[in-house]
């Protein structure tokens, strides 16, 4: 990831942020407006209705003790329907049974007609009670009873508007609509503060990452803002480790790839200058010095063969050419190309096999992991020695037992006989012919068999490899 690309990302992640932000803290307030707006308009109506329906209800009793239906001469019932069709900024319309306005606050509709469903309901015994939001006004009809015969003589209208509720209630909007803004601007301040706090971590440790491709840092990425970033950074570090190991290992093997390589090449240049300074050489010595670097190519060409076999175990690690093996005839085949070396190092060779056993291997990798298991207890090995080979198996796996009387592996040697080019003893080693290679070679052959390894060895008295390896391949 590019310096460019890191910046990048963070733009686009610290505004994804923001924009979660401002909708998590201003939504919640556009709905709560909305919701205090109507909750307001609701409860206004409510309580403005049930107060002019309550003074309604008095003057209309007080209409039906006078008979002002009859004789609306009364100064005393008028002057109160005009006070309260004026207090509540309304009309006030008295209609007698026949469905005549006898008495209209306005003066318009005076001595006309009016049937309506609210007017018949009322006529019915019934208080009618309706809000007209989109007009804003309350329209209510009220029966003017007679105490003593329960019966409707009339219906008293009002209608009351609801301007000074609409008023309130734009004013109230408009406060909260300047507390929103003001809200606003301060949730984007936040976010903005939060996305930069929050997006400081990933810059951290996109900078490692940098740092990683172009080299490693000097010190570990540790980020402990929150606990998933600290876990992500220990991860990361463990990675970056495993990572600087990988390499170092790699620079090691070219390293150790190069020496063994040079030290042939170095030796056969030496031998060849010799022949070449010198006059007249000697048949003897010509054909010594020709042997030597005859031993030399050998010596070579068996280092990069070994090489060549790690490559393709490491390419072909899921390219097994499995096949059923009688693994008792393989070893006695193994055991029969070994024995005239054995024979040459005065080294006993001996298989033991306890039952008959068939696996699922690929019989070319196998066969070259068993030979240089067998092949080294045989070259490390004393003179008069001896080397056993045992061969069992269950109904799960294949047991292999290779133990030798052999010179042993120190104890702080064991856990690096399996890393490419590592010697013991370097000195016999190369005396022997050892390119350091063979137990990598095996251990990446079982191991790719889904089996395992195990050594153990005491210094002057042996070693003994155990190779599990299953009867059926485990894809």
């Amino acid at each position: 990831m590019t310096k460019r690309r890191i910046i990048t990302f963070l733009k686009s992640l610290r505004f994804r942020l923001i924009i979660i932000f401002m909708i998590l803290g201003i939504l919640p307030g556009m709905l709560l407006r909305a919701g205090m707006l109507k909750s307001y308009e609701k409860k206004a109506v409510s309580n403005k209705s049930i107060d002019i329906l309550s003074q309604s209800k008095i003057l209309a009793n007080k209409m039906v003790a006078s008979d002002y239906l009859n004789d609306i001469s009364s100064e005393v019932i008028t002057a109160q329907l005009e006070q309260l069709s004026m207090i509540y900024d309304g009309r006030v319309i008295l209609i007698d049974h026949m469905f005549h306005i006898v008495k209209d606050t306005y003066g318009l509709d005076q001595n006309k007609t009016i049937i309506s469903e609210e007017v018949m309901k009322s006529f019915r015994g019934k208080e009618v009670s309706n809000y007209d939001s989109e007009n804003r006004y309350i329209e209510m009809t009220i029966p003017l009873t007679n105490t003593d015969t329960n019966e409707v003589i009339g219906v008293m209208l009002v209608s009351v508007s609801m301007d000074s509720i609409v008023a309130n209630s734009d004013y109230l909007k408009q406060n909260l609509l300047i507390m929103e803004v003001i809200s606003s601007i301060a949730i984007f301040a936040i976010s903005l503060f939060l996305a930069i706090h929050l997006t400081k971590p990933f810059g951290r440790m996109s900078k490692s990452i940098e740092e990683i491709q172009t080299g490693y840092g000097d010190s570990n990425l540790m980020i402990d803002d929150y606990s998933e970033f600290q876990d992500i950074s220990t991860k990361l570090n463990e990675l970056t480790g495993r990572m600087k190991i990988l390499d170092d290992s790699r620079q090691e093997f070219v390293s150790n790839v190069s020496h063994e390589l040079k030290t042939p090449l170095t030796s056969m240049k030496v031998l060849a200058d010799s022949l070449n300074g010198q006059e007249d050489v000697p048949i003897e010595l010509y054909k010594e010095f020709m042997a030597d670097i005859g031993g030399e190519i050998e010596r070579e060409t068996k280092i990069i063969n070994d090489l060549l076999s790690l490559v393709k175990m490491d390419k072909s690690a899921g390219e097994l050419n499995i096949s059923s093996v009688n693994m008792n005839e393989l070893l006695e085949q193994i055991l029969k190309r070994l024995r005239p070396i054995a024979d040459k190092q005065h080294v006993d060779l001996v298989l033991e096999s306890f039952r008959p056993v068939t696996a699922e291997v690929d019989e070319v990798k196998i066969t070259l992991a068993i030979t240089n298991l067998i092949e080294n207890g045989i070259k490390y090995n004393k003179p008069e020695g001896w080397v056993h080979v045992s061969l069992n198996a269950d109904h799960q796996f294949c047991y292999l037992k290779v133990s030798d009387s052999g010179i042993g592996i120190p104890e702080d040697s064991l856990e690096h006989i399996y890393e490419r080019f590592y010697r013991v003893d370097k000195s016999h080693s190369r005396e022997i012919g050892g390119t350091g290679l063979g137990l990598a070679i095996t251990r990446n052959a079982v191991l790719m068999h889904r089996g395992a390894i195990k050594v153990f060895s005491t210094v002057g008295e042996g070693t003994i490899f155990n190779v599990r390896i299953p009867l059926n391949y485990i894809a």
